[in-house]
């Protein structure tokens, strides 16, 4: 049983979130608390093994509350954040903070079964992240490897990465490793709508390479990592100027939207041995289907280890399916993937 403590100064917001996790099967809400002060005793005494946690309360906002929980109590938080682009900044600070997951809170009925799906599935994912917690990135091996392969020559023409659960630190530490002249990288994060935008900027701001959400009809270019726009499906497809993203609406594959498989099987039929897959930490299995067609097609593929993950699932699966030709730790991934190029 999946122990979950409510953080949340809204009753309404904690009402309806006990209501959804006490409806699903395996998961007990041990506790609601208005305030972060209510809610640092309420974990002392109940020891919940997951929280959600709203960002703007009274008395503590909850960036500083997680700061300290992370610092004193590490454990499992997921953000429960308002679905704007405001909303996404805070939400990136958030996991930067410690956070595992976001989920969006409801603007009207039809967003509030979304949550709901979404909301057990980040607690569940959420508790299989415990203690693999605050690992710090490994930044000498990553300054090594620019050092010592930003000049490597290419014959690959698309690189396309695909994460959920903990997703954000590790497409962080291998984009900050690229070369400005990197292969063009189209990816799938699992993340809402607004929040891949305000992600893409961070990323921008941060990397060598340029990064940004992706627009309908983009082409992808070299030193250009294209992040699939929350809520949206993107595919890949050839185009006589090159390789080229159409974004679409559409149903969930996979439970997601965007889906890692999607995104696979297009670049498998696209770009066939011309692409290198990459598939990171995550819960579930999206993008193993589609990594196979991806081998299947010529494509290099390489999945994150269980040592390195926060959660072994994505890439635990594509690796038992044969799609994964080599497992590596995150603190090699940029080294792998350099080094096929």
């Amino acid at each position: 049983m999946i122990r979950v403590l409510i953080v949340d100064d809204s009753s309404v917001v904690r009402r309806m979130c006990s209501r959804i996790l006490s409806e699903a099967e395996g998961i007990e809400v041990v506790g609601t608390a208005p305030d972060p002060y209510v809610a640092r005793d309420l974990i002392v005494k109940l020891k919940p093994d997951v929280v959600t946690l709203d960002v703007e309360m009274p008395r503590m906002d909850g960036i500083t509350f997680l700061r300290k929980l992370m610092k004193h109590y590490p454990m499992p938080v997921i953000v429960v954040s308002t679905l704007t682009a405001k909303g996404g900044e805070v939400a990136l600070e958030a996991m930067s903070a410690g956070a595992v997951d976001v989920v969006c809170k409801p603007s009207n009925d039809t967003a509030l079964g979304d949550m709901a799906v979404a909301l057990v599935d980040a607690v569940r994912s959420a508790w299989h992240a415990r203690g693999r917690l605050n690992r710090p990135l490994p930044v000498k091996q990553v300054e090594h490897v620019q050092r010592t392969i930003a000049t490597s020559p290419s014959s690959l023409s698309l690189i396309a990465i695909g994460a959920s659960t903990g997703g954000t630190a590790a497409i962080e530490s291998i984009l900050q490793a690229m070369p400005p002249d990197t292969p063009g990288m189209v990816m799938v994060q699992h993340m809402p709508a607004f929040f891949t935008r305000s992600f893409a900027d961070r990323l921008g701001k941060m990397c060598r390479v340029r990064v940004r959400e992706a627009q309908d009809r983009e082409l992808v270019e070299p030193g250009l990592a294209l992040l699939a726009p929350g809520d949206r499906q993107m595919v890949v497809r050839q185009s006589p100027r090159g390789f080229m993203v159409s974004v679409l609406d559409g149903p969930r594959v996979s439970g997601h939207r965007p889906s890692v498989d999607v995104l696979f099987r297009s670049v498998a039929r696209a770009a066939g041995s011309k692409a290198l897959g990459v598939i990171l930490t995550g819960m579930g299995a999206d993008g193993a289907q589609g990594m196979v067609e991806m081998r299947k097609a010529g494509a290099k593929t390489l999945g994150q280890d269980e040592e390195s993950s926060v959660v072994y699932g994505m890439p635990k699966v594509a690796f038992e399916l044969g799609a994964v030709e080599r497992q590596v730790p995150l603190s090699l991934m940029p080294h792998h993937i350099l080094a096929a190029l």
